[in-house]
């Protein structure tokens, strides 16, 4: 594989002539952007290689209002915007919905960069053109699309404890265009600080554990009959594996203190083959379709020591999930005037998670989820839009197999079915083509998933398959001002009040056999958001550009006031400067994060200041070699109590890009 690699990417030094991007792929946007987004809440694929940021987790956290995650003893990358995680922020490929169906999260470290060309956030008030569980916003991954009759990428390198490599080959010809990609990702350890105290289980060093490796394979073809319509087939396939680090802290009242988990993931499998259509219907109107089937396959090794050799105590167990989905949505936009736009979609996923432990039969369950949505956007005059939008979810169990293992049988849990209402409104004042102001109102809806209503909680929890959708109320206003010269301001305040939210209930049944009682998951949650992001950019002079990104967020249990909120810090500020000499360049980054929340009863980790260095050189007007060190000061951090991040680390890539027109 490495072999290969490194023939294609000299092959491509001694015969390219001219360096550009493949494009966005536009049929893959749910809600299409101009050409020039906005960076409060767009990443596209330039800071992505400048950043040198590898995985979508990684990559997201440039953007104000999002702050990453870590899950430790899962060893899962996760997202949190503007205070909501995964489960109410869906993640979307080309506009396919890719979450885990039982749960709701998917890993966004398994989901690596190198194939993608932008990656959209929606904060709050997500379009309901993207469907059901929106309550937090949404995420969607747009790969590229060749332009050219050759659009080659090729890069790849060596960093502190792995090294990578990938090709995107891409080609237009007549009406029909084809895309490939393929990528390797390796990661055999990482230094911890120097400052790193050892501890019981974590002895400095090395960090045991966090080894993982990531393959990905992207095909795409498309054909294009005219200038309005277009056809595409999608293919992805994602192959993992990872280690899971045991606990490293001091934190007493934590199980995994006196208990560690010695666990490893053999594979974390994804497939994903989808149809997308866009097909003018008249000068006026278009229709949209997606089809799609979405595979993902993982297991999970506990073993009885650190060793990872022996699973003969209770804890020791090897767990098998093989879900899949299909679905279906089609979206269709009307011209009804020259200045009012409406929109409508329709929804279907049929979702089945398969589980078992080696030795256990296999259990089945299966929701169907319909959505429908429709917006209106109606330009009342050069200064001032309104637009408003509609959307009705409703899911339906349609099997759920739960397993006695004493009986060794297996039964059926009640289905249960559920719908709720999204309803949205925005207006927007514009003072100038470059400057407008926006307000907006949504509520917003996540309905439960297999996991909320079913789980067992490893044997403390009581089922509650009758459990209705979460809601949540946003409010918005929104500056965005890019006609003060050499600045770009963008700004926003939020306040989000949420109800009916899923939380632990105590003590609901008392299990005689084990003589404890039992919790339950219901609506009994109520909390409020409110915070505040402005991104600052300032070209300061030819060459030199500067920005500052600054959000802050204050979390509010008001159901228990006593249980926090966590892994989201209350101010977080980042900071970059870029100095660009014709294609040279030089930037530093930095980010300040204050104390967060690790656990519900209070523990936290300090916050931390990082600070990283990268430079750019050209070898050819197509071929760079990017070289940085992150983390400068060998800051011992942690993202989550008892995980400690990656010490001072360096990095060399080389990274070509070459077109043939």
């Amino acid at each position: 594989m490495k072999r290969s690699l490194l023939l294609i990417l000299f092959f491509i030094i001694y015969t390219g002539v001219q360096a550009q991007n493949p494009a966005v792929f536009r049929l893959g946007e749910v809600v299409v952007k101009g050409a020039e987004p906005d960076t409060f809440s767009t990443l596209n694929k330039t800071d992505m290689l400048r950043y040198q940021r590898l995985n979508v987790a990684k990559a997201l956290d440039l953007i104000p209002g999002i702050t990453i995650g870590n899950v430790g003893p899962r060893n899962e990358s996760v997202l949190y915007i503007r205070g909501f995680n995964l489960r109410q922020v869906p993640v979307f490929v080309d506009g396919i919905p890719v979450y885990v169906p039982y749960d709701g999260y998917v890993d966004l470290a398994r989901f690596t960069t190198y194939d993608i060309s932008r990656i959209t956030v929606s904060k709050g008030n997500a379009s309901v053109l993207y469907g059901p569980n929106t309550m937090g916003g949404a995420i969607n991954i747009v790969t590229v699309q060749p332009v050219h009759k050759l659009d080659l990428q090729a890069g790849g390198g060596w960093f502190s404890g792995g090294h990578d490599g990938f090709l995107n080959a891409g080609s237009r010809f007549g009406k029909f265009y084809a895309q490939a990609g393929l990528s390797v990702y390796k990661r055999n350890g990482y230094q911890l600080s120097d400052k790193f105290t050892p501890v019981k289980n974590e002895d400095g060093g090395n960090r045991d554990h966090v080894d993982a490796k990531d393959m990905k394979l992207s095909l795409k073809l498309g054909y294009r009959p005219n200038r309005r319509s277009e056809y595409a087939l999608g293919y992805l396939d994602q192959q993992g594996e990872k280690g899971n680090p045991v606990y490293a802290g001091q934190d007493t009242l934590n199980s995994l203190f006196k208990n560690p988990r010695y666990w490893q993931w053999p594979y974390w499998n994804k497939r994903s083959a989808y149809f997308l259509a866009n097909i003018q219907t008249d000068s006026a109107g278009y229709l949209k379709l997606r089809l799609y089937y979405d595979q993902f396959r993982n297991r999970l090794d506990s073993y009885d020591d650190g060793s990872y050799t022996r699973q003969t105590r209770p804890y020791a167990f090897s767990s098998l999930y093989n879900d899949h989905n299909i679905g279906a949505n089609a979206e269709y936009r009307k011209a009804l005037s020259g200045s009012n736009h409406l929109t409508a979609s329709v929804h279907f996923k049929q979702d089945v998670h398969k589980e078992h432990n080696l030795g256990e039969p296999e259990r089945e369950m299966a929701d169907r989820t319909l959505a429908a949505g429709i917006t209106d956007e109606h330009r009342l005059s050069a200064r001032w839009t309104v637009k408003a939008g509609l959307g009705w979810n409703f899911r339906e169990g349609i099997r759920a197999e739960d397993y006695n293992s004493q009986s060794k049988t297996i039964s059926s849990f009640p289905h249960g079915r559920n719908d709720a209402w999204n309803v949205q409104a925005a207006l927007l004042h514009y003072f100038s083509t470059a400057r407008h102001l926006e307000a907006s109102f949504g509520r917003m809806t996540r309905l439960a998933t297999m996991k909320d209503r079913y789980s067992y909680r490893l044997g403390t929890a009581v089922p509650n398959p009758g459990l209705n959708a979460e809601d949540a109320q946003h409010y918005e206003l929104k500056y965005d001002d890019a006609a003060l010269g050499r600045f770009r301001l963008q700004a926003a305040v939020f306040l989000s009040r949420i109800s009916n939210v899923i939380q632990r209930v105590n003590n609901v049944r008392y299990d005689t056999a084990a003589g404890r009682w039992l919790s339950q998951m219901q609506n009994k949650g109520r909390a409020s958001f409110h915070g505040a992001e402005v991104s600052v950019n300032y070209r300061v002079t030819k060459g030199l550009n500067a920005g500052l990104n600054y959000a802050y967020i204050s979390r509010r249990n008001l159901s228990e006031p006593q249980i926090r909120f966590t892994d989201v810090p209350d101010h977080r500020v980042t900071g970059t400067v870029i100095y660009a000499l014709n294609a040279l360049e030089v930037m530093l980054n930095g980010e300040y994060n204050t104390a967060r929340y690790s656990t519900s009863y209070g523990v936290k980790t300090p916050g931390f200041f990082l600070l990283n260095a990268s430079g750019v050189i050209p070898l050819h007007r197509w071929v760079k070699v990017i070289a940085g060190v992150n983390n400068l000061f060998d800051k011992n951090y942690s993202l989550v109590e008892g995980y400690p991040e990656q010490g001072r680390n360096y990095f060399v890539k080389l990274n070509i890009h070459y077109s043939r027109l």
